[in-house]
């Protein structure tokens, strides 16, 4: 097997000794009797290459940049739509907003006052009847008071009697102390 490498190799450099003794020893792009027709091609090719690009790669570039540039302009007016709406709707919230808050404060003020009226009211209504129930009262206290003094004088002509019946010995009739009591306020 390392005959067979051994013989494959020495070929390979025969080849190779025959390549470069027919093109003159170095790179064929680097040889001066083949540069006028290497220009040549190149220029050809250059020229072709510059014509397919400019009539099919080119205009198909420039298509996708001006695709993206509308998309560009599309995406940035609906975006700048929709910050606009935003921006409505956030303006139309806080009216809303304050609205309900105003029309909320209203509420709590008419309550508030429907409710002082409300209270005032029963005040005023139990008042009276306390003011009612103060004259009545008073008007029994004074008939109370007036039948109590009229029953001091008998009370105490009786009292007076007892008294005097207990210090003397004798019995004396309450007329008697009424009508003595009577003389001396006279």
């Amino acid at each position: 097997m390392f005959a067979v490498i051994t013989a494959a190799a020495a070929a390979a450099e025969a080849v190779a000794g025959e390549v470069a003794h027919q093109s003159g020893g170095g790179l064929p792009q680097l040889n001066t009797n083949d540069f006028a027709p290497q220009l040549i091609w190149l220029a050809a090719m250059f020229t072709l290459l510059y014509v397919i690009l400019s009539r099919v790669a080119l205009p198909r570039v420039g298509e996708v940049l001006a695709e993206r540039r509308e998309r560009i302009a599309r995406d940035l007016a609906a975006a700048a739509k929709l910050k606009s709406e935003t921006d409505q709707a956030l303006a139309d919230y806080e009216k809303a907003l304050a609205e309900a808050r105003a029309k909320a404060s209203g509420i709590a003020k008419d309550t508030r006052q429907s409710l002082t009226n409300e209270t005032d009211a029963e005040r005023t209504k139990i008042e009276a009847q306390l003011s009612a129930k103060l004259q009545e009262a008073e008007a029994r206290i004074s008939a109370t008071k007036t039948k109590a003094l009229a029953s001091v004088n008998e009370i105490a002509a009786d009292t007076a009697s007892a008294v005097i019946g207990k210090l003397i010995g004798q019995d004396v009739s309450a007329a008697d102390v009424k009508a003595a009591i009577a003389a001396r306020a006279k």
